[in-house]
């Protein structure tokens, strides 16, 4: 047990060296997916097919991508078209009807399939699938900054790209990037909004300071974002069950 955290530690810790996130070993991948995985589903197969109460489309892998059902579309960012995509240039076993349109149309359908061939098939592929699930979300964080300083009025682009740059250098730094943008999203989307306020990473940027510890700053300004939409929420999602198990994960970046 002690070899293993210290092997994380050691993955986690270099992560700061890297170049670029599209760097990361497949040792590094395969720990900050598990954080992932354990942060959107507390690391159980069963938690990577998801349909949450409430929601209109299902949430699956790792970092639970959004998969709209065929004809419709949302507030929120689709993000498993181009997960899929990707495992298959990866050669994963993905189906060819995991490429289509999400083919259940609604949450009592993808429940009355949950147990069936497939998504018991979709399981086991997201299961084995854990360090390309990270290494894609590395791409979409890395994707992020560009995507963010083009929806930044140009006197604030310096203050997001050193806070980006700041919390990047730390240990746990591109882990946090990585698990928040998939977690919320850029934050660059004009539907992303509750009363014409996002919550995604560009917001969390933006309030940080541009001094003192950067990631125990990002921390709290990604708990103010996510506590201003919560109040912004429409109140019949009532969003504010949520919120603990929000702030619960900001603390792993901290850990």
């Amino acid at each position: 047990m002690i070899r293993q955290l210290l092997t994380a530690t050691l993955a986690l810790s270099s992560l700061a060296a890297l170049a670029s996130p599209a760097e990361l070993s497949d040792a590094q991948a395969l720990e900050i997916g598990r954080r992932i995985w354990k942060n959107e589903c507390a690391g159980t197969v069963s938690g990577l097919t998801s349909w949450n109460k409430g929601e209109e489309f299902p949430s699956l892998g790792i970092a639970h991508f959004i998969w709209y059902p065929a004809g419709r579309s949302g507030p929120f960012e689709e993000s498993w078209p181009g997960l899929a995509r990707f495992l298959k240039t990866q050669n994963a076993p993905v189906e060819n009807w995991m490429l289509g349109a999400c083919p259940w149309k609604t949450r009592d359908a993808f429940m009355a399939d949950l147990n069936g061939p497939r998504l018991t098939a979709l399981r086991a592929m997201l299961s084995q699938t854990v360090a390309p699930q990270a290494r894609y979300a590395a791409m979409r964080m890395e994707a992020a900054l560009p995507k963010m300083l083009a929806a930044t009025p140009s006197a604030q682009r310096a203050k997001i790209e050193a806070n980006f740059r700041r919390v990047a250098a730390e240990p746990l730094g591109f882990y946090a990037l990585m698990d928040y943008v998939n977690f919320k999203g850029e934050g660059v989307n004009p539907a992303e909004r509750y009363n014409g306020q996002g919550w995604g990473l560009l917001q969390v940027l933006e309030t940080m300071p541009s001094a003192g510890n950067a990631l125990p700053e990002f921390a709290r300004a990604a708990d103010a974002v996510l506590t201003r939409r919560v109040r912004n929420a429409p109140p019949a999602r009532n969003e504010a069950k949520w919120l603990p198990g929000w702030r619960n994960r900001l603390q792993t970046y901290l850990q």
